[in-house]
């Protein structure tokens, strides 16, 4: 039986996730890029999903921004919903691994997903994102960030909240996120990139998309 990547880095955020909240709550380099997320939906009191929300930094950020917004957020790791039901009370939390959102009744007319792919293995980034846009609406818009690398360099590292432990991250390359955006629909809108050191010395590189649905 094969390893579930996916499943092990929940297990692994769910037993540092008071220190991933600690780390990660404010992370600033990437306010622009929701800011343009959050200009881009357009309806009053839009249904929003978070995919993969953590202790819910972002979806503290979206609400401060849109806090008309009725917002869902899902997670693999009970103890990340805990501190996201904690630090965003106006909002909704589920138990829910990203990669089963096909299986949600309802959609959305914006969807929110901060690095889930890096947990995902490129067959299952391309499944995500068809399953992802059956859950858009139309005008709809969606966020997708990723550590940009070439998938082959994919590998066990340390991870950023225990360091001994190791996950396995997941580099991803715009030309297959890309297509499979626009082979289910969703227009590409903007690429970002940002690229920086992290505290051990490493250049970082992160891919940032935001597609929407005509």
């Amino acid at each position: 039986m094969s390893l579930d990547k996916a499943k092990e880095a929940a297990a692994l955020f769910n037993d540092y996730a008071k220190a991933y909240e600690e780390k990660y709550m404010y992370q600033t380099r990437y306010y622009d890029s929701f800011n343009e997320f959050c200009a881009w939906i357009r309806p009053m009191s839009a249904r929003v999903l978070e995919l993969a929300c953590g202790p819910g930094n972002v979806t503290k950020y979206l609400l401060e921004q849109r806090p008309d917004l009725r917002l869902l957020g899902t997670d693999l790791a009970p103890k990340m919903l805990e501190l996201a039901r904690k630090n965003n009370p106006q909002a909704t939390f589920e138990l829910m691994d990203m990669r089963e959102v096909g299986q949600l009744s309802e959609k959305f007319d914006a969807i929110m997903c901060a690095f889930g792919l890096t947990y995902l293995s490129k067959n299952e980034a391309q499944e995500f994102i068809a399953a992802l846009a059956s859950k858009l609406n139309p005008y709809g818009v969606c966020y997708l960030s990723s550590m940009e690398g070439n998938y082959e360099d994919s590998d066990w590292q340390g991870s950023g909240a225990g360091e001994d432990r190791q996950i396995f991250i997941h580099y991803h390359e715009l030309s297959y996120l890309q297509g499979a955006l626009e082979d289910n629909g969703l227009k590409v809108q903007t690429i970002d990139r940002l690229e920086y050191t992290d505290d051990k010395g490493k250049t970082i590189k992160d891919l940032i998309l935001l597609a929407t649905k005509s």
